[in-house]
Parts: C-alpha cells; structure tokens; sequence
C-alpha cells in the first residue's frame, strides 16, 4: 500500500502564532516534526501543507516538500483531502500535526499497519492506557471507548465509561480508561468522502472532529500505543519541553 504522510501547518494560531516555526534547540517545530515522521518505514511520501508563504519558504529552504492549500478550511481533515486529490496514486493518508516535535515514527508506523491489516478499516487512530486521576479529570484530554473488535464506538471529554456503583476516586482501580492520541490513518476514498460531511451534533457538542466520523457509520479501527504525545500549543507548553529537554540535537 502506497501511503502519503501530510504534516498539517498553519501560521495561524490563537494561542501561539507562528508556531511551526517556533525554535526548538536550534530546529523550527515543523522541522523536528518532519525528521521525526520521516523515521517511518511505512510512509512512501511526506510532505508539508499548508496556508501560509512563510511557513511555505522555510520549507523551500530546508528542502521539505511542501503544498500551499486554501485557507478556507475547516479543519485539518478538509486541508489533507484538497492535497490528497492531487496525488491520486495514494491509497492511504496519514494526517500529522505539526505542534508535536517529538512524534514517534513508530506511531506512524502503527497506523499503516492498522490500515494494511484490516481491510474493513475506513480510518485508524491511536489509544493509550490513563495512568492518573488527573489525566482521566481533564477535559483537554479526549477519551476513547472501543469495543472487543478495537472499532472506536464513542470519544468524550468527560471519562467513560461513568461508574454509578463507584466513588469517582475508585474508576481507574475498576476499569483501563484510554486516552485518544489525535493521530489519523485514512483510506484515500474514505477521506474525500468524510471531508464533505457536514459538521454533526456529537462532534459540536464534545469539540472532537472524529465524532463526525463515527457518527456517519465510518469504521474507526483503534491501535494502542505506549508513547503519549507532547503537544505545543501555547508559548509556556515551549518552555516548558526546553526545561526539561536539555541535550537536542
């Protein structure tokens, strides 16, 4: 299976603009994302994409494929599928974001994997075991339930499942809570057709785009991990990772 790697890039940014190209010992974000997936064994392309010339020069300048795409989009998943149409030879897409500079190639690599192994499989995405209250109490962290068939059936941000016999102090003790690592494999075809959905009522309600997904009867295949993702999302997330990240290279 020939499978297209598109890190998604937006100088737009709410919280931190600019972002991507943010220094992190000496390296842009969007470049240490980009060495990081090309590690993957199973990507036969990788490429940038995004809206804006800066982010689009610097790739130029690091040698980085790079795809200007509209600015109009409403999500991550609408800007993947405009670039996917242009290279049709693709059966797969994985959809990488760029504020996670120490992505782990073998989670990329699980993905493929997910998607070459299970032919019913429309999407695949990512899970990983909850370890602490507090992880299992923030609402920023999204959680996965799935069933024996590991096919994604809800994603929320309150925990699920809700124990009504237990204290709330007692959940992790009865039950392997997971969290969603926001890591996407799609069929090529699968994408474009999800790209056209309308926004749904779950995906609004809980702010999870993949709500959309499952909503419309969409195979969501769930692989587990052991990496948890580093995500930069404001400038004190930055240095935060700088502390505590002393010897890059």
């Amino acid at each position: 299976m020939q499978i297209l790697g598109i890190i998604l890039t937006r100088y737009a940014s709410s919280r931190f603009p600019g972002k991507a190209l943010a220094d992190i010992g000496g390296k842009p974000m969007l470049q240490r994302v980009y060495e990081q997936s090309k590690l993957s064994s199973f990507l036969s392309h990788l490429l940038v994409a995004t809206d804006d010339e800066r982010i689009a020069d610097t790739c130029i300048e690091l040698g980085i494929p790079v795809e200007m795409t509209s600015d109009y989009h409403r999500s991550g998943t609408d800007r993947c599928a405009e670039v996917s149409r242009k290279y049709p030879e693709y059966e797969a897409i994985v959809s990488i974001h760029c504020d996670e500079p120490f992505i782990m190639s073998n989670q990329i690599d699980i993905l493929a994997k997910t998607l070459i192994q299970n032919s019913n499989a429309d999407i695949a995405t990512l899970a990983k075991f909850i370890e602490s209250q507090e992880e299992l109490d923030d609402p920023e962290i999204v959680k996965i339930v799935f069933g024996n068939n590991q096919e994604a059936i809800y994603m929320s941000r309150h925990p699920i499942p809700y124990f009504v016999h237990a204290n709330k102090e007692e959940w992790l003790l009865r039950h392997q809570y997971y969290k969603h690592i926001g890591l996407y494999g799609f069929k090529r075809d699968t994408l474009l057709e999800v790209a056209a959905l309308n926004v749904s009522y779950l995906e609004t309600s809980e702010n999870v785009e993949a709500l959309r997904w499952i909503e419309n009867d969409y195979n969501v295949k769930v692989a587990l991990t052991d990496y948890d993702s580093i995500e930069i999302n404001t400038p004190q997330d930055l240095e935060d990772l700088m502390s505590n990240r002393s010897n890059l290279s």
